[in-house]
């Protein structure tokens, strides 16, 4: 083979000059110079002894000959390109990439990681955040988490994770030096904390004090924040009173580091998924990640039911 063809790029050249029956478009494809792509072809003519191309002024065509040998070529780099691409993509299949807000990824899967690597070993996860919902359509990505309502997304498949479910808390410092809030009304004289999300919209103060029949008018030298996770941090830090999501939050509540101020609830009708395309089937292992997501979420809303009935 190799006294026969001078070298595996000069059928790669070859391929693309007969492909557009153009050197200097072979050339723009391969990054080459015009004058390099003719070079080739010339030595792959004189190694095999016979013309491939007919040469005219600024044209060049394919001889009969070289038409039966570029779809030869054709067809052999087209089997070995398929073969290293199948290659590459058993090196990546363990590694499933999830898209998710940075409060979700922070709040929710982080305290999770540890389960899902005693559950499912032999998988990475990669979680990539984003101040927006993906479109996992143009996205190599596999899985994503959103909040809404299915209905709007026609092109995803999706399953909940975790019902849209808000009330505010505080720390426990916080409440100790204040008389503790029993009406909704209560918490216009607390400093509230606002979350002011860039792109997807979000509950907010108006609408929790509307659902609970209270007339709220914005307060002077309010601490509004827009990210989510220091929002809760600001809470933490003994800031004020912040609206929580339920399923972000479980851990804090759990370990009484955040305590629910009042009792109304709010239930927005609306829930958190996990969403894949329907425009492609997922891989075993995203679907295994996929299917651990579901039963976490079903596990947690049980936990979660619980505590708020204890």
């Amino acid at each position: 083979m190799r006294r026969l063809l001078p070298s595996a790029s000069a059928l790669i050249i070859f391929e693309a000059a007969g492909r557009h029956q153009n050197f200097s478009r072979a050339a723009e494809e391969l990054g080459m110079s015009q004058a390099a792509v003719s070079l080739a072809v010339r030595k792959l003519e004189d190694q095999l002894g016979v013309p491939l191309f007919h040469r005219e002024h600024r044209n060049v065509e394919l001889t009969d000959i070289g038409e039966r040998f570029h779809a030869d070529v054709t067809v052999g780099l087209s089997r070995i390109q398929k073969s290293a691409e199948d290659i590459r993509t058993k090196g990546r299949e363990s590694n499933v990439t999830l898209a998710a807000s940075t409060a979700f990824g922070s709040m929710w899967m982080l305290p999770r990681l540890a389960r899902l690597r005693a559950d499912l070993p032999d998988i990475d996860l990669r979680i990539q955040t984003s101040v927006r919902d993906l479109d996992l359509d143009e996205e190599p990505i596999p899985l994503a988490v959103r909040g809404g309502d299915p209905a709007n997304w026609p092109r995803y498949h999706s399953a909940m994770l975790a019902p849209e479910i808000v009330f505010p808390v505080a720390s426990p410092r916080f409440i100790e030096k204040r008389r503790r809030p029993e009406r909704p009304e209560d918490l216009l004289a607390l400093p509230l904390i606002h979350l002011e999300e860039p792109v997807r919209a979000a509950c907010d103060w108006s609408e929790w004090f509307a659902s609970a029949g209270v007339r709220y008018a914005p307060q002077p030298r309010r601490l509004t924040i827009n990210d989510y996770v220091l929002v809760i941090q600001a809470v933490l830090a003994g800031e004020g009173v912040a609206l929580g999501w339920q399923h972000l939050i479980e851990e804090q509540l759990r370990s009484g580091a955040l305590v629910a101020v009042g009792r109304h609830v709010l239930n927005t009708n609306m829930a958190f998924y996990v969403v894949w395309p329907r425009s492609r089937e997922l891989n075993a292992p995203a679907q295994r990640v996929r299917d651990w997501l579901i039963e976490e979420g079903r596990r947690s809303r049980e936990e979660d039911e619980a505590l708020r009935s204890a």
